[in-house]
């Protein structure tokens, strides 16, 4: 296994004058303007008597200069703590005090939010926004920090060249970055990732997901998290793709626009987002009358879904090879449709503490319903007596499992079995084909009175699919099992439904969802919620809000 350093050392020399980070219709860097960045920025830490193992943390939202700032703290083997520019500023004063950071990276309009006396270790703080000092705790760290780029200038009076990059590769049991799963502010959890876990995942998306320098890939999901940090960041970097930044969470038509004028060779995601678009675009013409009958009819049915497929592939830019999901499971009846139309597409599994791959398989070997097979360098197994029958915990060991939480012992035992798996809290079974299938998360599950295991997203699969549901989330309510949904108000004013009509509507909805479900897992009741979901970066819903 190769080192995800070397990879990036051995690209930025050979094309160096090639783009690696955009903003789009924005700001540009080549890979040597990365890496003249990065060097600055190494003559900054040294300055400032920053050492290999301190902590730098990196707080802004996604663009190219953040990626230039991780990749200088990352490769200084400084410990980078990136935390989500969503979190609220208390909770970043928090994680940076928790985190020990001496340096923090932001931007200016956060800065001005935060309180730098609850982050009495903090010692400086640098925008993201143009590379200025915004915060130095004493005289002589400020007039450090006003001088790195003159010194910098100094050690390279020829120029920052490619003969002057060497990143390290000697680290790979030491930890890379510590990335918070949350922003509470009691007893938070770090995650604590070795570079030999990045270095697995990057170089399994290299076999398993090829690229090429000069193809493009745009940045969607936040980099503070590790499946936006790992996939849509370090894996294409290292193999010279040229990452895209869209800033802030783009609206339909910026993104659209997006894909058209970058044509990206790969779009990685989260089910929800393909679902929206199923159900914007796609579902309206199925439910046509006339295409009800046309899609049963063979031969004709072929040649309406091979329509659908080359108009949503032209809609992400006509050169993508496949469509990656993960974060959460994907709606089986949005699925088989795109079985149907013959999508690239998959569905991979993992988590924070996985760096963050535990399962994929390649869109051509997919299995429905799964999400995939276990990755290179781990090992997984089911909790149960029979695990391709029985749902038990999923655990995992390998390559890619995290060290464990930051300052939280307790929490880092708990996370682990007695003979050193980790407990990933989510259900499901393993075929006789290694795939692996989720059935719900351990903590989600509601057992029924008579003793029968209750799967709650099993049951909102079916409610998301019903017309005007656009997300749903169930509940236990006193041994009721109570569906909350958020409905496509619009679309229903569209469709003329008045207040009556609305309320034969649910009744409706609640009947199809039983009709599909064992009686021990039918719904008592529909409520109706008047907003979208609270959702976590990965666009999982925050369940623990609607108990």
């Amino acid at each position: 296994m190769k080192h995800y350093l070397s990879r990036l050392e051995e690209i930025v020399k050979s094309h160096w004058n090639d783009k690696a980070l955009s903003n789009f219709n924005g700001e540009s860097f080549t890979f040597g303007d990365m890496a003249s960045e990065i060097g600055k920025f190494h003559i900054l830490f040294e300055t400032l008597g920053i050492e290999k193992g301190d902590k730098i943390a990196l707080c802004a939202k996604n663009s190219a200069r953040w990626a230039v700032c991780f990749l200088a703290s990352n490769t200084y083997e400084a410990v980078t703590v990136p935390i989500l520019a969503d979190f609220h500023p208390d909770s970043v004063n928090s994680l940076v005090d928790h985190s020990e950071s001496r340096l923090l990276f932001t931007d200016s309009e956060l800065w001005s939010k935060l309180d730098k006396t609850k982050m009495p270790l903090l010692e400086c703080a640098v925008s993201v926004n143009d590379f200025s000092v915004l915060y130095a705790k004493t005289g002589k760290i400020e007039k450090a920090a006003a001088a790195y780029s003159e010194k910098f200038d100094a050690v390279y009076p020829d120029g920052f060249s490619a003969g002057d990059v060497s990143y390290p590769v000697d680290n790979l049991d030491k930890i890379a970055l510590i990335n918070y799963t949350s922003g509470t502010t009691s007893a938070p959890k770090g995650v604590m990732i070795r570079y030999d876990s990045l270095c697995s995942n990057i170089e399994f998306g290299l076999e398993y997901m090829p690229c090429s320098p000069g193809e493009n890939i745009v940045s969607m999901l936040p980099m503070a998290h590790m499946y936006g940090l790992v996939f849509e960041f370090l894996y294409p970097i290292c193999g010279g793709v040229t990452i895209n930044y869209l800033g802030k969470t783009p609206t339909p038509a910026l993104l659209l626009g997006a894909m058209a004028a970058l044509k990206p060779y790969l779009v990685i995601t989260v089910p929800l987002v393909m679902e929206k678009i199923f159900k914007s675009s796609v579902q309206p013409v199925l439910k046509k009358p006339l295409m009800r009958l046309l899609v049963k009819v063979p031969g004709v049915n072929r040649i309406i879904f091979r329509k659908i497929h080359d108009k949503l592939m032209s809609a992400f830019g006509g050169q993508v090879r496949c469509l990656i999901m993960g974060g959460a499971a994907l709606n089986p009846e949005v699925e088989a449709w795109f079985k149907k139309f013959r999508l690239p597409f998959t569905v991979g599994y993992g988590m924070t503490e996985g760096a963050p791959l535990f399962g994929y398989a390649p869109w051509q070997e997919f299995v429905p319903h799964s999400c995939g097979r276990k990755v290179d360098r781990i090992e997984v197994r089911i909790d149960s007596d029979e695990p391709e029958k029985t749902v038990g915990e999923i655990q995992v060991k390998g390559m890619n499992v995290m060290e464990g939480y930051y300052k939280n012992p307790e929490a880092s035992a708990a996370a682990f079995t007695e003979d050193g798996w980790l407990r990933t809290g989510d259900l499901g079974v393993i075929d006789k084909d290694g795939n692996i299938f989720i059935r719900g998360r351990s903590k989600n599950m509601i057992l029924s009175s008579n003793g029968q295991n209750i799967y709650p997203e099993e049951i909102e699969a079916i409610l998301n699919n019903q017309a005007y549901v656009v997300e749903s989330v169930v509940v236990d309510r006193g041994a009721r099992l109570v569906g909350l949904v958020y409905l496509d108000t619009d679309r229903m004013e569209k469709d003329g439904l008045g207040e009556a009509e609305r309320a034969e509507c649910l009744k409706n909805i609640l009947s199809a969802v039983n009709k599909d479900l064992p009686s021990y897992s039918r719904l008592a009741a529909l409520e109706v919620q008047d907003r979208p979901f609270e959702k976590t970066p990965k666009m999982s819903i925050r369940r623990f809000l609607y108990k």
